[in-house]
């Protein structure tokens, strides 16, 4: 067993991964980038290195420093995590040729799976069922055109052969949307993944995303953990997951759990690894694999009692796995949220900013797997996610009970969060029937219920007024008031994962109106902060509302932003490629004169 890992990556996953090893009496090394001098798993590791600046391409993706790190600290493995360099092969490679062991499946297993298209040929010739669609790649749209048209049909899914987690994944609904999709898949697949290369699957309208957990190690044992579901996405990214899956039953358990082993075994697996799939209407398809624990891994290990990140850790050093696969059994219901700093009022664009008071839930079956505390910071450099927060309890209605009383007591002050989204999510019907819930997700009228209700500028005065919510005590009894007044000294104050929409704008004056959606107001401004990635539009033209104008980048994802009313581009301060700010303005858009009213 080895007396020292490095693990090579950083906030929650990083932490995870030490607490296992702390457990199991192995030395822990962190690495970081100059953003994360003061972060949390910098200060659990037993020791930590600086990688180098603040972007992943100067720290966290560099494969030789990683590997300097190693011989220096006298690491003898190393644990990627999830993202960054966990499924690069490469950097596996690199790190067998530099005599450091890869906590993961070997490089041909990660180059196996790591193409989409390589994937979905090797499942079809080993007799697993996948998506219809593609298994080579589709070098132009002319081309897609025609396989779409004379194969597939409409809506057909546009997707990045090296893509994953919802990056490189566009749908064209219509023939006349097809070169935007494509477009746009190849454009992200190029930018996260350096392959812009694509292929075209059959779009599933409304599927269940099941997924198996699989174990394997170096003496051909093959075992799953049963399934996950994580139907609950945004832009194909997923939200909260539960185990078991609650249109799965035994005998379905059984076949898809076969499918995810014959999968790993056709590629000669080791460690922990992930068969996804779609469930529509009773019929299983494999749809890709990931060569690393996943985020979502923690619903498993509730469900069944099993430590996935210390079977990995025991398989890569060549231990077998201290589970078989008669020993497994399905326990309870597990859900997780994953608790982002997002806004999704706006269409979950990301929120980036620096936490005030911090405090996590706690009580019977709940965890919180974080990689933050008080007074720390989200950046708008790496992923949105500030904790997954999970529960376990006897059922499925038990355990949504219990989730909806720990998001009521997770805290996290100055910072918008996805956690009023949980909470009416969970308390909704489509929840409790067990539905994908894709209506409410994309269902903007909902979404924007959800936001914090905005500063009350009142007539007459300058200065923004905000209701606040107060616990007053009254002869021994607790009451809670509404006050409409001046925001504290210092700023307003954000409760609970939720932020006053356009707070961290400053105050606005008497007169002035910024909006980012509906009519009225002439200027809209971002709604995040961000890279400007793509500008659509260029000043005088003529839009509609709705129409798609840019692409900022915030946060490793795309968020396009729309015109909020009808009229012309009268001011454009925009350029690609430079920084914006929440809250600046994108556009000025005037109505057009002959819908002003006539003069008398």
């Amino acid at each position: 067993m080895f007396s020292k890992v490095l693990v090579a990556n950083r906030g929650e996953i990083a932490i995870r991964v030490m607490r296992t090893l702390e457990e199991m009496g192995i030395a822990s090394v962190a690495v970081y980038s100059e953003l994360d001098r003061d972060a949390l798993h910098v200060q659990r590791a037993d020791e930590a290195y600086l990688l180098g600046g603040p972007t992943a391409a100067e720290s966290y993706l560099k494969i030789e420093k990683i590997i300097e790190v190693c011989k220096e600290s006298g690491a003898e493995a190393v644990h990627p995590g999830y993202g960054f360099l966990a499924e690069n092969a490469a950097f596996a490679r690199a790190c067998d040729e530099a005599g450091i062991v890869f906590i993961g499946p070997p490089a041909s297993a990660i180059d196996a799976m790591g193409s989409k298209t390589k994937a979905r040929e090797l499942m079809q010739a080993a007799g697993v069922p996948i998506v219809p669609g593609t298994t080579e790649p589709v070098d132009t749209v002319e081309d897609a055109m025609r396989i779409a048209k004379d194969e597939i049909g409409f809506p057909v899914a546009v997707k990045a052969a090296s893509g994953g987690g919802g990056k490189g994944f566009r749908v064209a609904l219509t023939e006349d949307k097809l070169k935007d999709a494509f477009e746009g898949a190849s454009r992200e697949g190029e930018k996260f993944f350096s392959d812009g290369t694509v292929y075209l699957e059959r779009y599933l309208p409304d599927p269940r995303h099941v997924e198996v957990q699989i174990l394997a190690d170096k003496h051909g044992n093959v075992i799953h953990l049963g399934e996950r579901d994580c139907s609950v996405q945004r832009r194909h990214q997923k939200l909260i997951e539960e185990s078991p899956a609650p249109a799965v039953d035994e005998a379905l358990r059984e076949k898809i759990g076969k499918i995810g082993t014959d999968a790993a075994k056709a590629v000669d697996y080791v460690g922990a690894g992930t068969i996804e799939g779609m469930l529509q209407d009773g019929e299983y398809f494999f749809l890709e694999m990931n060569t690393r624990v996943q985020v979502e891994h923690c619903v498993t290990e509730m469900t069944t009692g099993v430590d996935i990140v210390r079977e990995g850790i025991l398989a890569a050093a060549g231990e077998p796995l201290t589970v078989k696969q008669e020993d497994v059994e399905l326990r309870g219901h597990a859900i997780e949220c994953r608790i982002n700093a997002e806004d999704a009022s706006r269409n979950f664009a990301p929120a980036p900013g620096k936490i005030g008071d911090y405090k996590e839930p706690s009580g019977p079956g709940v965890r919180v797997d974080s990689g933050v505390g008080p007074g720390g910071e989200v950046t708008p450099m790496y992923d949105p996610m500030v904790a997954k927060l999970i529960v376990w309890d006897k059922d499925r209605e038990s355990a949504t009970k219990r989730m909806l009383r720990a998001l009521g007591e997770y805290e996290i002050e100055h910072l918008k969060t996805l956690i009023p989204f949980h909470k009416a999510l969970l308390a909704s019907d489509q929840w409790g029937n067990a539905e994908t819930c894709r209506d409410l997700v994309e269902d903007k009228d909902w979404l924007k219920d959800l936001a914090f209700p905005p500063p009350v500028l009142l007539d007459d005065e300058e200065d923004p007024k905000v209701e606040q919510t107060y616990t007053v005590e009254v002869s021994g009894r607790k009451f809670d008031v509404k006050v409409i007044g001046p925001p504290p000294v210092g700023g307003v104050v954000v409760g609970n994962g939720a932020a006053p929409a356009g707070g961290a704008a400053g105050p606005k004056k008497r007169g002035e109106r910024k909006s980012s959606g509906g009519g009225g107001a002439d200027e809209l401004v971002s709604p995040l902060q961000g890279n400007m990635w793509k500008v659509l539009v260029k000043q005088g033209d003529t839009v509609e509302e709705g129409q798609l104008l840019c692409i900022i980048e915030a946060m490793k994802m795309e968020n396009e932003i729309t015109a909020h009313k009808a009229g012309v581009i009268e001011d454009l301060p925009i350029k690609e490629g430079e920084p914006i700010q929440a809250g600046a303005p994108i556009a000025t858009i005037k109505s057009p004169a002959a819908d002003a009213a006539p003069a008398e």
